[in-house]
């Protein structure tokens, strides 16, 4: 009977392919922790001393146009195979400033795509910001926002304020259909896990905000997380579920990496075992394939480029440095796409 079911989705699942193609279109929406695209140079009032020329890492111009090349010949291969185009939307973490995405969008692998930028400086003191680009000939970007997460500690009798990335909020249309895009790096686990479950509520205050606004409003929530779609930040603070039937008003909001962390697969690797922090998160209305713009499905890009070939770390992502030798690679996470689909002959109903 297995053999079976496998012989019947073999000669069925290529069928359904091209349906799929000739009925439906489609579109890729990503997220890719770039590890540290940094410049050259120093920006006042930023501890990125660690990328400049001077520094143990000699960051030099070679480097970072290397880097470059690399990070937009990934981004312009996610979801290719399936879209036959770049994404319609990546969401970026670990960029410096606006002046590398202006890079970023220029190199020759991307600079065909009409990438816009969507990016607001944020107070994290290494100087490393959220952004997203995005195809301006299909996307139109009505606005863009951002919410700083600040929290107010007390230690020893002295009063300080917690700092992190800001979240990106992007409200946009799709062929007249409002999505929000909503770009994350939460903090890191250096900090106290509290921090991240605080950033979970700063996000779901804004998702609960723009619904109360716009009842029903499609919203996509991406980024590096820094907690697995187990953790109370993702679960309790962000309140995101990873089985469709648990959706309801009040738990609206469905993380499709879930089943993939319980299968054992992640994003990034660390002492011998995968965590999978890269997730893009969205809200129940993209799972009615009856209006408008529908989830299909989540992948991790996991390209064989994108690991390391040999050794300790073998099939680990291969990063820029390692052991601190540069070893010009791409980057310590793996990207994450997942799939939209629409019904060819459908107008939005929005």
């Amino acid at each position: 009977m297995k053999q079976l079911t496998i012989l019947y989705f073999l000669i069925l699942f290529p069928l359904f392919l091209h349906a799929q193609k000739s009925d439906y279109k489609v579109y890729s929406v990503a997220f890719y922790n770039m590890e540290n695209l940094f410049d050259t140079l120093h920006d006042e009032g930023k501890n990125d001393y660690e990328y400049l020329p001077e520094s143990d890492s000699k960051w030099s111009s070679q480097k970072y146009w290397e880097k470059q090349k690399n990070m937009s010949t990934i981004i312009a291969k996610l979801g290719l195979d399936v879209t036959k185009q770049a994404p319609l939307v990546v969401g970026l973490a670990e960029i410096e400033n606006r002046n590398v995405l202006n890079d970023l969008v220029n190199t020759p692998k991307l600079k065909g795509e009409n990438y816009g930028i969507a990016h607001i400086e944020g107070p994290d003191k290494r100087g490393v910001d959220v952004a997203l680009i995005y195809k301006q000939d299909l996307l139109k970007v009505n606005k863009v926002s951002a919410r700083d997460l600040r929290i107010k500690e007390t230690y020893a009798g002295d009063n300080w304020e917690f700092k992190s990335r800001n979240q990106l909020i992007v409200e946009a249309e799709l062929e007249g259909e409002p999505i929000v895009f909503l770009v994350n790096h939460w903090p890191s686990r250096r900090g106290v896990s509290r921090y991240r479950e605080e950033a979970g509520k700063l996000q779901r205050n804004i998702i609960d905000s723009l619904r109360k606004e716009h009842p029903g409003i499609k919203c996509i929530s991406m980024g590096d997380f820094n907690d697995d779609p187990t953790n109370k930040s993702i679960k309790k603070a962000l309140g995101a579920v990873g089985d469709e039937k648990s959706l309801t008003e009040k738990s609206y909001l469905y993380n499709p990496f879930y089943r993939m962390y319980k299968k054992g697969l992640g994003t990034l690797a660390y002492r011998d075992s995968w965590n999978l922090f890269d997730q893009i998160i969205f809200t129940k209305e993209f799972k009615n394939k009856n209006e408008g713009w529908f989830f299909w499905k989540a992948e991790i890009c996991s390209y064989p480029e994108l690991k390391n070939k040999e050794g300790r770390y073998k099939g680990y992502p291969y990063r820029t440095f390692a052991g601190g030798n540069y070893a010009g690679g791409y980057s310590d996470h793996f990207p994450v796409v997942i799939y939209l689909l629409k019904q060819a002959n459908s107008n939005s109903s929005k």
